[in-house]
């Protein structure tokens, strides 16, 4: 099955790489929402967070890292960064190739996230517990 990103770890499909290691890749965003918005690949497939092994998912936080101190020196407009990834299409995910968008942010963007209508109020206690169990549970579960 085809995929973009794979292609672009493979070297295949050019792409504007700023970094890159042994496990993951980085590269400009062709659909930019801000000057400086790059995404960060783990170099094997995996479709989500689901599917990417440990390891994969090791490397990716210490690369966005580097590449958010880079944006933040770099004399593009960076003000704050945003780290994103969407898992699901319901989640806004369009590449099923797991990645971490890193974009760079700054006062009056128009960029941001919508919150729901209810947001902002306490969670009802008794459903925080309940859903806390839940996790809980599942966690021991994938031991």
């Amino acid at each position: 099955m085809f995929c973009i990103f794979c292609e672009i770890a493979a070297k295949r499909i050019p792409a504007q790489v700023i970094y890159e290691d042994e496990r993951c890749m980085a590269f400009m965003d062709l659909m930019p929402i801000n000057p400086g918005h790059v995404l960060i690949i783990p170099k094997e497939h995996a479709a989500n967070i689901w599917e990417l092994p440990p390891a994969a998912a090791q490397a990716l936080l210490p690369a966005a890292q580097k590449v958010a101190a880079a944006l933040r020196s770099s004399g593009l407009r960076c003000e704050g960064v945003n780290l994103h990834m969407a898992n699901g299409e319901v989640a806004g995910q369009s590449v099923f190739h797991a990645h971490l968008h890193v974009v760079p942010r700054f006062a009056g963007d128009g960029f941001g996230l919508k919150f729901p209508p209810g947001y902002g109020a306490e969670a009802d206690k008794n459903e925080l517990a309940a859903a806390a169990e839940q996790i809980r549970q599942a966690l021991v579960k994938a031991r």
